[in-house]
């Protein structure tokens, strides 16, 4: 390893499958160690075979990875017990793993007030546990936890604990900030100490949490004075508050301060890593996640994308092809020409900056997001709107009306029926459902009429459906907003729909799906 080259020790199987809300199955496991060693991370800790029956079946089925090492993670043996009799140990020597990474108490107070044992004893375990799993022949990394806390308290103490792991035969000292209190200034100090207690030859790592919101910012400063490991989560996820963000930080330490730590392709790619850890984990991205978020390349004032349009760096930090992300212009009420020519481009290509139809479809966008529209989120609607200010919008179909009732209570959880009456090429259709709510029969019913002339439709799924009530000072009178998402065998798209009550709003936004679709699959219009 160069001087210049930081691990990245990824700890999502174990310390980010802590975090509220997440749960990995073996399948899972399996899957993001492949998916971390395709990243080329270093290290992957992969959990306790010890401690349940998921991380020992783990150890057993896992496939060898091609670049990371893989790591079994436990504790120091128990107090009273020597570490060739402790099952926790000899489950770590067996688990068949590159490496172990145990931990022990750097903090006194944790020593007598949790383990119930006097310091020394403390210090005795951490010693003849990390002996013993060198004379198996294993790569040892001894996390040193609560050390950012224990040394404020007793630096003594906290420098004799890493001491005598390293005297002991460990290849790495973790300082963990187990709490995630510490500050930036508390970790250049303490690192500097350990550095010139223990020599600048000892391989140190760094172990963040993001209790203070100070996780990324203390791995780069632990860095920046001479730390080479980093442990990390995939997005930043973990116990409490979380982890250092592996996104975050290793986009920082490689494009911002020339540090190497993942693969040039990696990074070209790093957004769609991160995307496929959230499908996995059937969770959404954090919307404004640096590097990787949906937000993170998105502009919305008018003046902003004018200028990246001239010269990106004016409000890019970096270029998001560096990170797999792309450049996203947003249309609202501060949109200008600039803004809405880029994206309207998208749908009419013959489109000039200075064609009169742009003016137009920036008036009626200020226009719509004033009565409560929002199209960041509705990329179907928005093209929609493009083509009718162009003129060159054509229906597929034309309502005549529709009647939705609601019923209580209901059969089999049916509780709304509802008609729609259509007409397509002059001839009228009827459709009638039932459904679990009024906007489920009215999406049925329209489906009937409409699937007779139009069989194409067939294949198209309502995915997500979201309500936001937009206050006016009267809650009866409040304006509803729906945004639909739908799918077919080509991907997804959004729609809007707004209106003072939530069946209005729904059908507005039903309307457009189903003309994007049509639109799109160039169905032949009325």
């Amino acid at each position: 390893m160069t001087s210049n080259a930081v691990a990245i020790y990824d700890t999502t199987l174990r310390d980010g499958a802590q975090g509220a809300g997440l749960a990995f199955t073996l399948r899972d496991k399996l899957r993001i160690t492949a998916m971390l060693d395709r990243m080329g991370v270093d290290y992957i800790e992969a959990g306790d075979p010890f401690s349940n029956p998921k991380d020992a079946e783990y150890f057993r089925e896992v496939k060898r990875p091609e670049h990371a090492k893989l790591v079994a993670f436990g504790s120091t043996c128990r107090a009273g017990h020597k570490p060739e009799e402790d099952e926790g140990l000899r489950a770590l020597a067996e688990a068949g793993a590159d490496a172990v990474c145990i931990f022990g108490k750097s903090w006194s107070l944790h020593a007598t007030a949790v383990l119930g044992i006097t310091p020394e004893e403390n210090v005795e375990l951490i010693r003849s546990s990390v002996a013993w799993l060198k004379e198996q022949g294993l790569e040892v990394i001894f996390d040193a936890e609560h050390f950012f806390d224990g040394w404020k308290n007793d630096r003594s103490y906290a420098l004799g604990v890493v001491r005598t792991a390293l005297e002991a035969g460990a290849d790495c000292i973790t300082l963990c900030d187990t709490n995630g209190g510490a500050f930036p200034q508390d970790v250049e100090a303490a690192v500097a100490e350990v550095f010139e207690n223990l020599g600048k030859s000892v391989r140190l790592g760094i172990h963040a949490h993001n209790d203070c919101g100070m996780a990324e910012a203390n791995a780069v400063l632990a860095v920046q004075n001479g730390v080479r490991v980093v442990q990390c989560t995939l997005n930043g996820w973990g116990e409490r508050c979380g982890n250092t963000n592996l996104f975050t930080v290793a986009a920082n330490l490689t494009l911002k301060m020339g540090f190497d730590t993942l693969p040039d392709g990696t990074f070209r790619s790093l957004t769609r890593y991160a995307n496929e850890f959230c499908e996995l984990c059937n969770r959404e991205q954090y919307v404004h996640a640096p590097y990787v978020g949906p937000a993170a390349f998105s502009h919305k004032a008018g003046m902003h994308i004018n200028a990246v349009e001239k010269l990106p760096q004016t409000f890019e930090h970096v270029r998001p092809e560096q990170v797999g992300a792309q450049r996203r212009f947003l249309v609202s009420e501060y949109v200008g020409r600039s803004a809405v020519w880029s994206r309207a481009r998208e749908v009419e290509p013959w489109l000039k900056r200075d064609s009169e139809e742009i003016g137009k479809i920036a008036a009626e966008i200020k226009k719509l997001e004033y009565e409560g529209y929002q199209f960041e989120g509705a990329e179907a609607s928005f093209a929609l709107l493009v083509k009718r200010a162009c003129g060159t919008f054509h229906p597929h179909f034309r309502l005549i009306g529709f009647n939705v009732t609601i019923a209580e209570p209901g059969v089999d959880g049916e509780v709304a029926s509802a008609v729609v009456r259509i007409e397509v090429g002059g001839v009228e259709e009827v459709g009638g459902a039932v459904g679990n709510g009024p906007v489920n029969a009215l999406d049925r019913a329209m489906r009937r009429a409409i699937e007779k002339f139009y069989p194409q439709l067939a294949d198209m799924r309502l995915e997500d459906y979201r309500v936001r009530v937009l206050g006016t000072g009267e809650a009866s009178a409040s304006i509803v907003r729906v945004i639909m998402e739908s799918s077919d065998r080509s991907g997804r798209w959004a729609t809007v729909g707004v209106s003072a009550d939530i069946v209005g709003a729904s059908w507005s936004a039903l309307v457009d799906a189903l003309e994007y679709k049509l639109m799109r699959d160039g169905a032949q219009y009325v």
